[in-house]
């Protein structure tokens, strides 16, 4: 593969559910020589790497997000040997390899916590985070965890709480040790060794909590009373976002400066600072690239799409995004934004033009680029704890995550062979599947269209953002000195003028008349400025 330090600037990766990819074997659930069999897909979209969700030792309460062996790989996804041979066919393709670090906190069936728990004094006693409880038997303070309840859980043995930010079976490290650090550390060094190209680092802003154990104040802003998740009521101001966080991003960074050509994108989402904190991760020799939680919901506006990269770059000029519009946390796009829309495949069509257009890097998620929607599921269907503890009011995160469709005339969408896949394949999904993309007007055949677009020109991966001053709902700027970029956020026809002529690149439901563009719903338009 070429040699290219910073190969991560502007690039485009694709993430890979691996539960939900392919199942070569007919368990059921997606392995790793699934992957590997289905890694001639992903090249031929055009992307520059492939970003897989967790697959080492785990006991999946939260699917993989909980480890229990930072070394190895979990028998439900293969051997080691497996993930070798995936590495090699990705490389061989022209594909980098980022594997997520789950670095916050780990499984409590971790050999370090199963003997942290035992004792006060034991060799790993300090290694995650314990607490006195108060003196009516209370926990230490009022911190709460995403997925309910107070975010401390009682110990017997101890006679004392840990802290948990997720559920009470991933306690959270104790990252003020030194050696906790040095552990994990080694733990990234190991894959380094094995070829990994970086790592998307989960919930990187959680690594440290205040060692005072401060209460968390409440969340002012104005929707927060109304929160269907109880930690979304607090302002998390000790809990995480935590200043020691800085030097431990700058160990990372030397880490990785040992290898050529390596990468970080790193998970940063908060209420709040999301966009200061990715300014200040990416900033000097911390990070390589943030990855925002920004878009991730349902605003759907000129306003809020300039405001956000405006405000990272602004406060980061020498820091580098990473956006996303899904990924396995949250909604598909194309279900969030859908009241936008006349047509499913114009929306799906557009947030492609819109997210391949934008100053950074680019983060796709497996089935975006079938214009995908969410699974409607059943309760008794889900295996989500966030679904299963706060249904039905937030139905939680399997209805993105169910398999990718392959072939649409093949039981389970051609995902597998099994008679029952750990989430279920339904019609609408299967609908989408590639077999049934074939036309050079799909949304598969626009989503390779529009990559190609962003690796031949240069302005497209790495000119500055530069926004012009047009009406709502139409968002338009420029990339380099070269390349327009306008789309009409709504399902209502609209008229522009740019202020200058142009000659389409790609475009959807635009019309050209002079000066002036009509633009259809969800149209969108990438031109090149023609020179006067």
């Amino acid at each position: 593969m070429a040699k290219n330090a910073d190969w991560w600037r502007g690039s485009v990766t694709y993430q890979i559910y691996p539960r939900s990819f392919m199942d070569s074997d007919g368990t059921g659930v997606g392995d790793l020589k699934g992957i590997t069999e289905r890694l001639d897909h992903v090249a031929s979209l055009g992307v520059d790497a492939i970003w897989l969700s967790p697959v080492f030792p785990s006991p999946m309460k939260d699917m993989g997000y909980d480890v229990s062996d930072y070394k190895d790989i979990d028998p439900s996804f293969g051997t080691m040997a497996d993930f070798d041979a995936m590495v090699a066919r990705a490389h061989e393709l022209g594909l980098k390899v980022i594997i997520d670090q789950v670095l916050s906190h780990a499984s409590d069936q971790h050999p370090y916590f199963e003997e942290s728990r035992q004792s006060r004094d034991n060799p790993k006693a300090d290694w995650f985070v314990w607490a006195d409880p108060n003196p009516d038997g209370t926990p230490p303070n009022n911190w709460l965890a995403i997925f309910g309840g107070s975010s401390w859980e009682w110990d017997a043995r101890r006679k004392q709480y840990y802290f948990h930010n997720f559920l009470k079976d991933q306690p959270d490290w104790n990252f003020h040790n030194p050696e906790v650090q040095d552990y994990l550390l080694d733990c990234m060094r190991f894959w380094l060794d094995r070829g990994v190209d970086g790592f998307r680092l989960d919930t990187v802003n959680f690594y440290f909590h205040d060692k005072l154990l401060r209460d968390n104040a409440a969340n002012h802003l104005p929707w927060a009373q109304e929160a269907v998740r109880p930690f979304e009521m607090q302002y998390t101001l000790f809990s995480k976002n935590q200043p020691e966080n800085i030097p431990f991003l700058e160990r990372m960074r030397a880490l990785l400066d040992e290898y050529e050509g390596r990468t970080m994108v790193g998970e940063v989402g908060d209420t709040h600072h999301s966009i200061d904190l990715m300014g200040q991760y990416t900033s000097g020799n911390r990070l390589h690239m943030a990855y925002s939680f920004e878009m991730l919901g349902p605003d759907f506006s000129p306003r809020h799409f300039r405001e956000r990269i405006e405000a990272f770059f602004k406060g980061a000029p020498e820091g580098w995004p990473c956006w996303a519009f899904s990924n396995h946390d949250v909604p598909r796009h194309v279900g969030r934004w859908l009241e936008h829309a006349k047509d499913q495949d114009a929306l799906a069509k557009q947030a492609a033009a819109m997210l391949l257009s934008f100053e950074g890097s680019v983060c796709l998620y497996q089935g975006e680029e079938l214009g995908q929607i969410d699974t409607e599921l059943r309760f008794d269907e889900l295996t989500d704890p966030e679904g299963i503890n706060f249904w039905p009011e937030k139905k939680g995160r399997d209805g993105c995550r169910t398999p990718m469709v392959w072939d649409d005339a093949q039981a389970n969408g051609g995902f597998s062979t099994a008679n029952r896949t750990w989430l279920p394949v339904k019609e609408p999904q299967r609908a989408r599947a590639v077999s049934t993309q074939t036309e050079d007007t799909s949304v598969l055949a626009f989503y390779r269209e529009m990559l190609a677009l962003r690796k031949s020109e240069n302005s497209l991966r790495l000119g500055d953002q530069t926004f012009l001053d047009l009406p709502e709902p139409i968002l338009a700027y420029l990339r380099g000195t070269d390349i327009l970029c306008l789309f009409n956020l709504s399902a209502e026809d609209v008229t522009c003028d740019p202020g200058f002529k142009v000659t389409p690149l790609v475009a959807q439901a635009v019309e050209i008349d002079g000066d002036t563009l009509r633009l259809g719903a969800n149209a969108f338009l990438i031109a090149r400025k023609v020179s006067v």
